[in-house]
């Protein structure tokens, strides 16, 4: 890291089954902080309160930052009205060929629409909503706001982020500069599962939290999924539609095929395949988050 001021909190569910690397148990700026089997919220807010840096940094286990992340980070947190600021996830080119596919599907403007910069470098915006995976947040907010304090787990970062910008009226800030590499969880099983949990909480969140996650972008795939089914069985009964209903399909697949093309042609079949899929599993899970009364967590 080209920075020099930083400490870095480690807080694994147990030390020994989890951090191989004796080093880790002797460097000085560690702090290795045994928690139990808890959420990753829960895991967080114990963290912040045992950092004594002014700013909190956030990461995932399977994300490593820049080596200019903080120095970078720092100096968007000149402007005193910001309170936190993200940055890409980026994939890293030494994932492997599953790995590099599913970040081409969340990359691509298919899946993420407007949102493709939580992936790839973008220019600098405000925000209202980010992912934990690369957020950086003033540690007196987040004593403001009570940290996560939220059993949600994916979105708990959403529930930050409306604190700070509706709660407190502060800034969040997307510099593409302020970089980490985020390893990708591979097509189809692992990737669609993770699809298929943010679905159900932005589903639920539309309810629970309008402000952010009531947008109609991420009504999309429901309202694609519903059209594919309807559409499929009223063009089984009513011919003028069908040639409709498949013009409109065949448009989609072109669409698809299109943006699938990489510099990568091997993983061509595997986008494809899975941008679909990826609608479809997002589609059906934001419809159940968006019907339930009630997440288990909660």
């Amino acid at each position: 890291m080209d920075f020099s001021d930083f400490e870095i909190i480690i807080l694994p569910d147990d030390t020994e089954k989890e951090l191989g690397d004796p080093k880790l148990l002797t460097e000085p700026r560690i702090k290795i902080i045994p928690t139990g089997r808890l959420s990753p919220p829960k895991k967080r807010d114990m963290g912040v309160k045992h950092a004594r840096g002014r700013i909190v940094a956030f990461i995932d286990d399977d994300a490593y930052p820049d080596r200019n992340w903080l120095k970078d980070a720092v100096r968007d947190f000149e402007d005193d009205d910001v309170a936190a600021v993200g940055g890409p996830a980026v994939t890293p080119e030494d994932d492997d060929l599953r790995q590099k596919a599913s970040g081409l599907i969340y990359a691509s403007p298919l899946v993420s629409g407007r949102y493709v910069y939580r992936y790839l470098p973008r220019g600098k915006i405000q925000i209202e909503d980010y992912p934990t995976c690369n957020l950086l947040v003033r540690k007196s907010i987040l004593d403001q706001v009570g940290g996560f304090n939220t059993n949600f787990w994916p979105g708990e970062d959403t529930k930050l982020c409306l604190d700070i910008t509706k709660g407190l009226g502060k800034k969040i800030i997307y510099d593409p500069q302020v970089l980490v590499y985020h390893h990708r969880r591979r097509v189809f099983v692992p990737h669609l599962k993770q699809i298929a949990n943010y679905g159900l909480h932005r589903g639920y969140f539309a309810k629970r939290y309008p402000d952010t996650s009531l947008k109609p972008a991420y009504f999309i795939p429901t309202i694609f999924l519903l059209a594919l089914a309807g559409g499929a069985v009223i063009s089984m009964f009513l011919a003028p539609l069908r040639i409709l209903y498949f013009a409109g399909l065949s448009l989609y697949l072109a669409l698809v095929f299109i943006f699938s093309i990489s510099k990568y042609l091997r993983l061509l079949p595997l986008v494809f395949s899975g941008i679909i899929l990826t609608h479809i599993t997002y589609g059906i899970y934001f419809l159940k988050g968006l019907l339930s009364r009630k997440l288990k967590e909660e």
